[in-house]
């Protein structure tokens, strides 16, 4: 009995929930413990989350995923120039002293050659940082989602951003704190009886009832779950109905669909993937024979 149930226990591990294949450098938050309905983070509860500055102030948000790059959305950029923008790392707020921050120019933009910006798909882009920087609990990389990787409806995501607290553009209150809000991921079928044009490079986050969103200048940024103790990015914020809208969840360009690109463009630098597969209904029905031939045919 006992191999048995040493066996059935493989078979369950074997299908994979939430397996992980994850370097150890990537998706730890040491210190983790307003976008539309969200509350300010505790410092370094996001060391992944970085500011984009240009000549007037922060317009998008994006992640670090290694050493000298930043993943971000498409959208983000009118060009591929370089020209005046800064990266920020470790920044909690943006209007007071950030004591943990560190700053960075931009050497190269790389915006998805397959991005449709009258389609949103393929909403990505990746940013090379000027230099690398060195990690501390203030700033890590975030794991991405490997590519295969399933979500099921309902998966508690966490977004974050510095972006307005209204579609009608108000700003954070002073300091201006990066804000963090807990959404529910939605099927992309209930997404697209909403939007009509989600694809599969989409995923969608977001309350039936509205009231938590990401929004105007939240824009680039991470849509991350957690794994086990590792924290994995599956989406990066795109676009929306509005904010918080009712039955109108947020859209992210679906992490898993890049794998390949960012890789082939990065030379395969990322800190780390991680698979999550979910124990499904029709997963746990495929299995079935086996613990039949086992306890009963036995």
């Amino acid at each position: 009995m006992e191999g048995k149930l040493l066996l059935v226990l493989l078979v369950l591990t074997a299908a994979g929930s939430n397996a992980q294949n994850t370097s150890d450098v990537c998706g730890i938050a040491p210190l983790n413990t307003r976008i539309v309905g969200g509350v300010n983070a505790l410092r370094g509860s996001w060391p992944w989350q970085v500011s984009l500055h240009d000549s007037n102030g922060h317009f998008c948000g994006g992640s670090l995923i290694n050493s000298q790059w930043v993943l971000c959305a498409a959208h983000c950029f009118s060009s591929t120039s370089t020209s005046g923008l800064t990266v920020y790392l470790g920044r909690d707020n943006q209007q007071l002293l950030n004591p943990n921050e560190v700053s960075r120019s931009l050497s190269q933009i790389i915006i998805n050659p397959n991005y449709d910006p009258n389609t949103n798909n393929n909403d990505v882009s990746l940013l090379r940082l000027s230099s690398p920087v060195n990690f501390t609990n203030y700033i890590s990389p975030v794991c991405l989602a490997a590519a295969g990787s399933t979500y099921p409806d309902g998966t508690t995501c966490w977004v974050t951003g510095w972006g307005t607290i209204s579609s009608s553009g108000i700003s954070l209150p002073f300091p201006q704190t990066l804000q963090e809000v807990s959404v529910p991921l939605v099927s992309n079928t209930q997404c697209n009886a909403a939007y009509g044009s989600i694809t599969s490079n989409m995923i969608c986050a977001g309350l039936p009832a509205g009231g938590k969103d990401s929004c105007q200048g939240d824009s680039g940024g991470p849509l991350v779950t957690k794994s086990g103790s590792t924290w994995v990015q599956v989406g990066v914020v795109s676009f929306g109905k509005d904010c918080a809208l009712p039955n109108f969840p947020g859209v992210y360009a679906r992490v898993s669909q890049y794998n390949s690109w960012i890789k082939n463009q990065i030379n395969g630098a990322t800190s780390g993937t991680a698979h999550l597969v979910s124990l499904s209904a029709p997963l746990l029905l495929s299995f079935f024979p086996i613990l039949f031939s086992l306890f009963v045919l036995s």
